[in-house]
């Protein structure tokens, strides 16, 4: 990655301060998460959740939503935000059970998981039990006793939810990389599960695997 230096460096850094406005605005918690999801939307494979508790005075350079950034930009930040985070969790819930309690029960649970692994970590550090305030993409997550605000479009707006972006999208396109190997002809590794052309396609032509969502795919098979 080429190295920022003058200018564009500073509105780097000024974009990055911008998106630490939500964490700054609440001092009394020590420790925040951001909660986001990937996945909710295509026709195989898991919903994966991620938390993510930042140090307040974090540098990630380039840190935004997942969807923003590309592929590349994400496999390298990946590391880095679990290098530099406080605590993380990553929540995945299969497509058994997405079929079985509906994709947004199992996305709610996703992030129950992994607001829980994440405490766990905390805890295992010696930092805290539990965060103190949950930054959420554009949800508000049932079951959860942890104070929330639920942020339209956070994942480009908070750094910790920006965090939990890359998190949870770059774990679930791993996931759908190794299922292409396990299931090939669909096209996994590439599209991720969406519903393509080709996969629509691959779909018709080979009929449905083990990871398809069968209340996804109804129209298609």
């Amino acid at each position: 990655m080429r190295e920022l230096k003058g200018e564009r460096l500073e509105k780097e850094l000024e974009r990055l301060r911008l998106m630490h406005e939500y964490e700054n605005a609440h001092p009394e918690a020590a420790f925040i998460a951001g909660i986001d999801e990937a996945g909710r939307g295509p026709l195989a494979g898991p919903v994966v959740a991620a938390c993510c508790i930042l140090p307040r005075d974090v540098e990630i350079l380039y840190l935004n939503d997942s969807k923003k950034l590309s592929e590349k930009r994400r496999e390298a930040l990946f590391p880095e935000v679990q290098e530099k985070a406080l605590a993380y969790g990553v929540g995945i819930i299969d497509e058994e059970t997405i079929d079985e309690i509906n994709i947004l029960q199992a996305d709610y649970e996703a992030m129950r998981v992994a607001i829980n692994l994440a405490s766990k970590m905390l805890e295992e550090k010696g930092l805290g039990k539990a965060p103190e305030l949950l930054l959420n993409d554009a949800v508000t997550i049932p079951g959860v006793d942890i104070p929330q605000i639920s942020i339209i479009k956070g994942d480009a707006k908070s750094v910790s939810i920006a965090a939990a972006s890359v998190l949870a999208k770059v774990t679930r396109d791993h996931l759908m990389e190794k299922y292409d190997e396990m299931y090939p002809g669909y096209g996994f590794a590439k599209h991720k599960g969406y519903g393509t052309a080709a996969h629509i396609q691959a779909l018709k032509e080979l009929g449905p695997c083990p990871i398809h969502r069968r209340s996804f795919i109804k129209k298609f098979v």
